[in-house]
């Protein structure tokens, strides 16, 4: 391991949280494509299949800011573990639907009831900013570890869910990456020492992190992000299975990932200078540009290549993303913050994978790409019509109050 990355893990209890994290959010790459997989392979429905992801992530980004919210005011012990019982007794739901051959309004009433599945990625950074608040450099290289992780999520989780799906039994995707889950949020919730202080006094001050104009211009813009990744891989699948290799699909978004992790472990070893604010808006412009030349796949290994070189954009624009957001929203705020741009990702998500599902089904696979490459363009053209907000800076008067309350917080918590 590099030494900036060995060294962030000197600080005790960084190794099991950032473990624990891993696991629980191996869901987050497997669940959705493997409801995908799962119902084309019972059905051969591809427009369900995406209308059921699509419910998911949309419920996940009405419900995941809530927890969030909860979390910062009580604790993530607290309000993590009866949340993902919750999830898991929807996911049960949703996969004996499925195998009953239950009518379809049973499999959105479960999915939708999934998305309780809290943003375990925003509370393992929440984590990492409270060990090295001050300590930008530190917190940079943490946050482009967290980005590798989440690479690594989704190298390997779709290869698990389809190919657990394609070759053992359609639910068996989906089955485990709810075990996943459970394990991960347990061994989270016992690590006390590095858990963020809850701020129950915010429940009676000003309202929700999105009143943050910056945070207003990261969300919108990762809704249109988060359809590039949803059509992506509802297309992937749908233009594996036209070449007669479905289970490839698994290997060409493991690809895709690959690229993005490899940008994210040498990001993490820059010491990137200027603002942030305009290297945030080069990386969503890269990946919109990166989408134009999947319409001219017309093969599998093409596909591929066109992939990797495109998830080169994502991690550095992801870490960036994490650093704006700790500059525009208050820190007793920011698990729910960051909840946020997963929520912006996760409508994207519902979007994007609905919208390629039916265009699959209408006019087939390869026509479905051009659902992420509309999804770059409107995701670029967000970020520069509000690219002067994220320039602003932030009002100190608010970060002093922020500091205060902190400060005040760590002295009840020693008392």
């Amino acid at each position: 391991m590099p030494s900036p990355y060995r060294a962030i893990f000197a600080a005790p209890g960084t190794k099991g949280f950032s473990a624990a994290g891993f696991l629980g959010r191996m869901p987050l790459s497997m669940m959705g494509i493997g409801v995908v997989t799962m119902v084309s392979q019972i059905t051969g429905r591809y427009g369900l299949a995406g209308a059921l992801s699509a419910t998911l992530a949309m419920s996940a980004a009405v419900l995941g800011p809530q927890v969030s919210r909860l979390v910062d005011r009580h604790g993530q012990r607290r309000i993590l573990r009866p949340v993902t019982l919750v999830a898991l007794a929807a996911v049960a739901g949703l996969l004996i639907s499925a195998q009953q051959r239950l009518p379809d309004w049973t499999l959105f009433v479960f999915a939708a009831g999934a998305g309780c599945v809290p943003s375990v990625g925003s509370m393992i950074r929440a984590r990492w900013a409270e060990i090295y608040r001050g300590s930008p450099q530190q917190l940079h290289t943490a946050y482009s570890w967290e980005s590798i992780v989440d690479e690594v999520c989704f190298i390997f989780g779709p290869i698990i869910s389809i190919g657990l799906s394609t070759a053992w039994f359609p639910e068996a995707g989906p089955l485990l990456a709810a075990g996943f889950l459970l394990v991960g949020v347990v061994w989270l919730t016992a690590q006390r020492a590095t858990e963020p202080v809850p701020h129950p006094r915010e429940q009676h001050t000003d309202g929700s992190a999105l009143r943050s104009p910056g945070l207003q211009v990261l969300v919108g813009t990762f809704v249109a992000t988060g359809a590039i990744f949803g059509a992506v891989d509802v297309v992937t699948v749908a233009f594996a299975e036209d070449q007669g290799h479905k289970a490839a699909a698994s290997l060409v978004l493991a690809v895709y990932a690959l690229g993005s992790c490899l940008a994210g472990a040498v990001f993490g070893l820059l010491r990137p200078k200027g603002r942030a604010s305009t290297r945030w808006l080069v990386g969503v412009c890269a990946m919109a540009v990166s989408m134009i030349p999947l319409q001219l796949a017309g093969s599998l290994p093409f596909l591929a290549v066109a992939l990797f070189v495109a998830g080169l954009a994502i991690a550095p624009t992801m870490v960036t993303t994490m650093a704006l957001v700790e500059q525009h929203v208050p820190r007793t705020k920011l698990t729910e913050g960051m909840t946020w741009t997963s929520t912006g990702l996760a409508v994207g998500v519902a979007l994007g994978s609905s919208a390629a599902g039916w265009v699959v089904d209408a006019s087939g696979a390869k026509a479905g790409y051009a659902v992420p490459t509309v999804a770059g363009a409107l995701a670029a053209a967000v970020a520069f019509l509000g690219y002067r907000r994220l320039a602003k800076p932030v009002p100190t008067g608010r970060r002093g109050e922020d500091d205060r309350h902190l400060r005040t917080d760590d002295d009840e918590r020693v008392a």
